[in-house]
């Protein structure tokens, strides 16, 4: 069985506003380095898949972008999914684009905006992974819990199926959607949980079985858009049915009730760059922060600054007396709020969209 690799390039990343825009998100901006999310996120996997193994599925205003950030990729392997209609939509028109050119296909389902700071281990655990799908089971990869983090969903372990390359392989026992903060504590206590990454690696057969059966009006719908495939007809096959899709994760729509779901637990040093916050702390493990604990990007000065990030460009960004504090500056916006209130800046993003102002979004 051959082994592909599915990036998912899609959604804006809201949470790192004003930085992230509609035209300019996440996965297309250096947050780390002076590479870009989706170029780390080829580059570490290149080792493993040649070119033409490496799929993109992405929004039609971000294909060029990122044709030009990775020209490596032969462009008809970046399928342009109409309009945004979540993770089990979009792993499923990569699906039967797979599917099409090696039904024995396997294929790992990853991210374009995620950072992951061991490379070796992932490339291995994605190797233990493959060898695991080959037997027919749905693969996720679980992140090691570092802290009781209530941001992301969290898989309980079952028994122990095998080791794999030095891998613990496990059961699936269940998917448990983000938790409160006691709820987090008793599983990352108990060690039976991982973090929901959002990493797959299956037979393209097992996860078109899968649409059929827990998603049948999506199925018949992507079944149509298959039968398009190669031929003038695919476009406007695609337009007019993609719209009629139901947005839908690929959590919901298949993992939870899912059989023969196996769980790799891994620490790779992990990490959604969801949010400002969490790109701070990622940061004061690749940047040094000063001697007051300010992690700082671009130009800045501070008097009686401590612990906050400043994230700029052309600007100098100077503070005084801040503590615990975001500030960054996108050159026509400017965000400053506690570090502890960092979840709201979609909400922001959301007043902006209310006061149609679409210039800053």
């Amino acid at each position: 069985m051959a082994y592909y690799a599915l990036i998912m390039a899609g959604g804006t990343g809201t949470r790192l506003w004003p930085v992230s825009r509609r035209d300019r998100p996440k996965q297309s901006l250096k947050l780390i380095g002076d590479r870009t999310m989706f170029e780390h996120a080829v580059d570490r996997i290149a080792p493993l898949f040649q070119p033409e193994q490496i799929f993109v599925v992405a929004g039609s205003e971000h294909v060029p972008d990122l044709a030009r950030q990775a020209p490596e990729l032969p462009a008809e392997n970046f399928i342009v999914e109409p309009v945004g209609r979540g993770t089990a939509p979009a792993i499923g028109l990569g699906a039967i684009h797979l599917h099409k050119q090696d039904p024995d296909a396997v294929m790992a389902v990853l991210t374009a905006d995620h950072f992951i700071a061991d490379v070796g281990r992932f490339r291995r655990v994605l190797s233990a992974a493959e060898q695991v799908a080959e037997e027919g089971r749905l693969v996720t990869l679980g992140i090691e819990p570092s802290s009781p983090s209530t941001g992301y969903g969290y898989i309980q372990q079952g028994e122990t199926l095998d080791q794999v390359n030095g891998f613990d392989v496990f059961d699936v026992e269940r998917f448990t959607e983000k938790p409160d903060q006691e709820a987090a504590h008793r599983m990352v206590e108990s060690g039976e949980y991982t973090w929901n990454s959002g990493m797959f690696i299956w037979q393209v057969e097992r996860i078109m079985d899968e649409f059929e059966a827990q998603m049948p009006e999506f199925y018949v719908k992507l079944a149509e858009v298959e039968a398009s495939l190669g031929t003038k007809g695919y476009n406007p096959t695609l337009d007019r049915v993609w719209p009629e899709v139901t947005k839908e994760s690929i959590d919901y729509g298949v993992m939870e009730d899912a059989n023969q779901v196996a769980v790799i637990p891994v620490d790779i040093g992990w990490s959604d760059v969801g949010s400002w916050g969490s790109l701070a702390q990622l940061l004061r493990g690749v940047e040094n922060p000063d001697n007051y604990g300010n992690v700082v990007v671009g130009e800045h000065q501070g008097i009686d600054t401590k612990e906050s990030l400043s994230f700029g460009g052309k600007r100098l960004i100077a503070t005084i007396g801040l503590q615990d504090m975001i500030v960054v500056d996108a050159g026509d916006a400017i965000l400053v709020c506690p570090m502890e209130r960092e979840q709201e800046v979609r909400d922001m993003v959301q007043r902006l969209e209310r006061e149609d102002l679409r210039d800053y979004l």
